[in-house]
């Protein structure tokens, strides 16, 4: 036994467990940096730092996980981060850990090095910052003389520091590391949004005015031919300069990458177009762009010539639906780096998640999609209700063609939408003609039908209406002082999902409602699965969000966090295939099978005296048998405790719990249907405490 212990230990520090896992092919995010250090690629987005090592074939989520990321720099091992009000983040791991690193409160726009000196460029909100230089690796900070200024860009070359400046200020430089700064006349009243050096020539991008050139340091400036353009970005690679371009955030003909092979006399736009770039990056031969408008990442190995996009899982999802065995998943904008209106549109899978295609539908912001039969309804930011016969291959736009719609619901006949400051729409021809409601005046959130009743959770003022005619006349719920972003009714329990209130429960159709132990989350989806009712909730503003499962009507509710990069926001939620799908904000889709996540029921909340695990029922078993453990009052709130199954060999077979959980009593079912007869071994760990018992299965 002791060997077999000494196995199980090892094991256990070794084995995965049951956790989320990312859904892979939902490509995009929103980009505004990226940085290169030799084989690794760091992009900063509206979500934190990602890191790619392959060239951009796949990319990792880092520590910096909840930060809008607007600078990077990197110097050997070090990797600095530039915040949007959190100051400068270090890595000196690749991005595994992250310490903050002062110049907490600012706004970080633009980082740069010489030798050992980071410089910062600053601002504080709606005030102006600065530069700011560490000769210590961001210990300390110190303000050079350039004071006052917003800045948006930094550049080294030798002794000379430019930094460029927004709110048309200008550009200065600096050659004594930031003693004293002079303006350089020529771009007085200028917005320099980037500046690349290449010898002796430095270059400056500029909103409105394109690309200007300097050959003397930048005593004299002359604008290129690329000249009235918001050139958000500068890239070099030997005699190439690529100028990424921007139109105030919204992507037209003119965005996009351009290049020079001849110091800017004649430009060229490259094939990738109508995007907006947020920044350049080269390394070695691959030329990056970083896109805003959910649009990710994009490489090029020709300079420009051809485009791929990268497997950048960074893009939000909002709406999630099933038609048989096809999921649908509808993209939205979200971070700092996005535009609402647009979006990449519908993705689908026919694999469970494995791999996903994009629709036709490409190119709009989808905040929430319905099915009934082979028809799929999408229902999308300002331009209405399209609809899907053939999944996805084609997509027609509804006769509700101008509105914000954020809820969709479908009963027989009836679709009905909830939108925008104009209620909830009803059409029973496909969407060939829609009849506004009497619930006319309200943003609607949220919609769920039981039978004749239709519930509809709005936003502002708020609350839950109900209608039992078809939306003909509606009636205020008692639950009337809520923001209400997500509904759904099991029986005759009805559950409302709030603004920072949680989960409220009515069983009386509405007549009176119950806060639910999860009380102080914003609910931004729900689904259940018989007695399991999930939350999907916000990390704003005291996280962590994630998911919550209830198994006793939201008496209790435990975290089902597991295995996410950083716990995300849960836009939305969907049970299909024995699997729940969670759409997140900037995380793209996420799976986990939904037996992981439902096996284990919390059968008493009365605190047990100490941690205990008892001897399995039935044993002998075949092949189903339960098995309880008491979790005690620890100085935690919560206590992450792990149950696992071995054979005889010591090798693990599965994981049956492996959750932070409240003291309480719990039983947990194991299935061996696919495991053969013999004996096997069940250990529980729970901080110090760790008990093993053997089973025995008969076939």
């Amino acid at each position: 036994m002791k060997k077999l212990f000494v196995i199980l230990v090892l094991l256990f520090a070794m084995n995965a467990y049951a956790q989320w896992q990312q859904c892979d092919g939902i490509y995009g995010g929103n980009v505004g940096v990226i940085a290169v250090s030799g084989n690794n690629i760091f992009a900063g987005t509206g979500n934190g730092v990602y890191l790619s090592s392959n060239n951009g074939t796949s990319w990792t989520q880092t520590a910096l996980n909840n930060q809008v990321i607007h600078s990077l720099a990197v110097n050997g091992n070090n990797i600095f981060a530039g915040t949007s009000g959190s100051g400068v983040y270090l890595s000196t791991n690749n991005g595994q850990t992250w310490v903050q690193s002062g110049l907490y409160g600012q706004i970080v726009l633009s980082l740069a090095i010489s030798g050992n000196i980071v410089f910062a460029g600053t601002h504080n909100f709606s005030t102006p910052g600065g530069v700011y230089l560490s000769t210590n690796n961001g210990q300390n900070w110190t303000q050079t003389a350039l004071i006052n200024k917003y800045i948006r860009s930094l550049a080294i070359s030798g002794k000379y520091i430019f930094a460029g400046c927004i709110h048309y200020q200008g550009l200065y430089l600096s050659t004594n590391d930031g003693q004293t700064w002079v303006q350089q006349t020529a771009l007085n009243g200028q917005n320099v949004h980037s500046i690349a050096i290449n010898g002796n020539n430095v270059f400056a991008g500029t909103e409105g005015s394109g690309v200007w050139l300097s050959t003397n340091n930048g005593i004299s400036w002359t604008q290129t031919a690329l000249n009235n353009l918001y050139v958000e970005c500068l890239a070099i690679s030997g005699n190439y300069i690529f100028a990424g371009t921007n139109n105030y955030g919204f992507p037209v003909a003119t965005t996009g990458v351009y290049v020079s092979t001849n110091n800017g006399q004649t430009w060229t736009q490259t094939t990738l177009n109508n995007k907006v770039i947020g920044d350049l990056a080269i390394s070695e031969n691959i030329l990056f762009a970083g896109c805003s408008w959910d649009q990710g990442i994009y490489l090029s190995t020709n300079n420009g010539q051809n485009w791929s996009q990268s497997a950048l899982n960074n893009i939000s999802v909002s709406s999630l639906t099933a038609s048989g065995n096809t999921i649908f998943a509808g993209t939205s904008g979200s971070g700092y780096y996005s535009t609402e209106p647009s979006s990449s549109g519908v993705y689908l899978s026919i694999n469970n998640g494995t791999t996903w295609t994009q629709t036709a539908l490409n190119n709009l912001s989808v905040r929430s999609l319905a099915s009934s039969g082979n028809n799929i309804f999408a229902g999308t930011y300002g331009s209405g209700v399209y609809l899907s016969t053939n999944n996805g291959t084609t997509w027609t736009q509804t006769a509700l063609n101008n509105k914000t719609v954020s809820s969709l619901a479908i009963s027989g006949n009836n679709i009905f939408a909830g939108t925008y400051g104009s209620g909830v729409y009803l059409s029973t021809n496909n969407g060939t003609t829609w009849n506004q409601m009497a619930l006319n005046n309200q943003d609607v959130r949220s919609l769920a039908i039981s039978g004749n009743n239709i519930f509809a959770g709005c936003y502002y003022p708020g609350g839950v209406y109900l209608s039992t005619n078809n939306g003909t006349t509606w009636t205020q719920t008692a639950l009337n002082n809520q923001d209400v972003f997500s509904l759904a009714i099991s029986g005759n329990n009805i559950f409302a999902g709030t603004y920072y209130n949680g989960v409220y429960l009515s069983t009386n159709n509405g007549t009176s409602w119950t806060q639910t132990a999860l009380n102080n989350k914003t609910i931004f989806s729900l689904a259940i699965s018989g007695n399991n009712i999930f939350a999907g909730t916000d990390d704003y503003p005291d996280g962590p969000g994630g998911v919550y499962l209830s198994t006793n009507n939201g008496q209790t509710w435990t975290q089902k966090n597991q295995g996410w990069n950083g716990i995300p926001s849960v836009r939305a939620l969907l049970i299909t295939n024995n699997f729940i799908f969670a759409g997140t904000e900037g995380n793209s889709v996420w799976r986990r099978p939904l037996s992981e996540l439902i096996s284990i029921q919390n059968i008493s909340t009365a605190t047990p005296s100490e941690f205990s695990l008892s001897q399995n029922y039935p044993n002998p078993f075949n092949p189903v048998t339960n098995i309880r453990f008491d979790v005690p009052s620890v100085k935690q709130a919560s206590l992450l405790v792990n149950l696992k199954v071995y054979d005889i060999t010591g090798r693990e077979v599965q994981t049956l719990v492996n959750e932070s959980l409240k003291p309480g009593t719990y039983e947990v079912t194991f299935n061996g249907s696919k495991l053969n007869s013999g004996i096997y071994f069940y250990k529980m760990t729970a901080g110090n405490y760790s008990e093993t018992r053997k089973m025995l299965m008969i076939k």
